[in-house]
């Protein structure tokens, strides 16, 4: 036994986090290669390397997964001070890391690193793909800096293996993300570019810095709902806004047209759905019925008819935004108009428990008095109030964030 806990020890020391392992980079010229202020690690890696997140068999394991910052021409290189040996160990054998990474990005990956850099050449001739729709500027660090959304399809040339590479970030940064079917010609992808210029050539090149895809779905009889489906600004850009710009840019280009119902978003994570509050809220204060005394009278179906008739958000989101900027329209000092705010929200929030109220009185008929009895007491009125004053208090939170955003927000 006391063998067994010695070799259980030993090969502890062979595992490693695969989060920290891994660095990814963004590569514009030979000197980023070295720089290790240019790396970034993944969020998540279970995708890769299983729920653990973690990669056995190596000490001092470093694996580097890098890109051309235009092309996105890939290297990936593994680095360790010793490998676990099967000879030492009973026949335990290390991790494939190669082999498991190998699985999830596209042939043609470069393990040498001469012939990477080598590589970066080429990047002066990479231009975006598809068409441009919208430019803009960041002030960062005292200088700005400029980026480029376009919008390209499965049809644009090249475009298909450029996708096959730009998607595999999705594996380490969203979770239970999965590859789609490019070959359904109603994906349509927006990418963000950093437009910058090369000391090194001498002109302007590009960078990749993220992107969503968009799903045309058919809706009778001749109309279509575009759903935002997945979307990644890359670590390196992210808390510049770009994600905002990014939505709203989908919002100018499939808005105006006739055939479209209402844009909806597939499963969005809380962080894209306050995201998307912010920029429905923006837009939403144009409105006429969204104007702060209309606000104060409560949501109407007229609220929900131009958001759906002008910027094509579905009732549940105008409603949603409607909350957002009543908030904003409440005097904090006026009693009477935040109790109203409070109660307005919390007739929202009692609407699941009404719900369930009703379908207990249909069971009512097949279950015996006392089994009904015991049902509806499950809940109190007592716990019923600390929830719905917890889910108040986390909403208006949350609402309170969106609103610090706008009022800071410059186009």
């Amino acid at each position: 036994m006391a063998g067994m806990s010695i070799l259980v020890s030993r090969l502890e020391e062979f595992k490693c986090d695969a989060n920290e392992a891994v660095s990814m980079k963004l590569v514009r010229d030979q000197a980023d290669f070295e720089d290790e202020g240019q790396s970034f690690h993944p969020d998540m890696s279970h995708q890769i390397f299983g729920e653990s997140e973690s990669i056995f068999g190596y000490k001092d394991l470093q694996v580097s997964l890098y890109y051309s910052a235009g092309r996105l021409i890939t290297y990936l290189g593994i680095k360790y001070s010793e490998k676990v040996s099967a000879q030492e160990f009973d026949g335990v054998i290390a991790d494939d890391i190669e082999k498991q990474i190998a699985e999830q990005i596209p042939p043609g990956y470069m393990t040498n690193s001469d012939d990477f850099l080598a590589s970066l050449d080429k990047e002066v001739n990479f231009k975006p793909f598809g068409e441009l729709l919208h430019s803009y500027k960041v002030e960062k660090e005292g200088r700005d800096r400029h980026f480029e959304i376009y919008r390209a399809d499965i049809s644009v040339p090249g475009f298909r293996e450029y996708h096959e590479r730009l998607q595999t970030f999705l594996l380490w940064y969203i979770d239970a993300a999965s590859y789609i079917d490019v070959d359904d010609d109603r994906w349509v992808f927006y990418l963000i570019f950093e437009k910058y210029h090369s000391v090194t050539h001498s002109q302007q090149m590009y960078a990749i810095a993220g992107y969503m895809t968009a799903y045309s779905y058919y809706a009778y009889p001749a109309n279509t709902r575009p759903r935002m489906s997945q979307v990644l600004v890359l670590p390196p850009f992210q808390r510049m806004g770009h994600c905002a710009r990014l939505i709203q840019t989908f919002y100018n280009d499939v808005v105006p047209r006739p055939e479209v119902l209402d844009v909806t978003v597939e499963d969005p994570s809380e962080n894209f759905q306050k995201v998307r509050d912010f920029v429905d809220a923006k837009n939403c204060l144009k409105l006429d019925t969204f104007q702060p005394e209309s606000l104060k009278e409560g949501f109407t179906d007229s609220m929900a008819k131009e958001a759906q008739m002008k910027l094509k958000l579905n009732k549940r989101q105008a409603r949603r935004v409607y909350e957002i900027l009543r908030l904003k329209a409440v005097d904090p000092k006026n009693a009477e108009e935040v109790r109203g705010y409070r109660l307005d929200i919390k007739r929202r929030l009692n609407k699941p428990f009404e719900k369930n109220g009703r379908d207990l009185e249909k069971l009512q008929r097949v279950l015996e008095e006392g089994e009904y009895t015991a049902a509806m007491n499950a809940i109190t009125g007592e716990q019923k109030f600390k929830i719905l004053q917890e889910q108040y208090e986390q909403q208006v939170e949350g609402y309170r964030s969106i609103l610090d955003r706008l009022a800071t927000w410059h186009e």
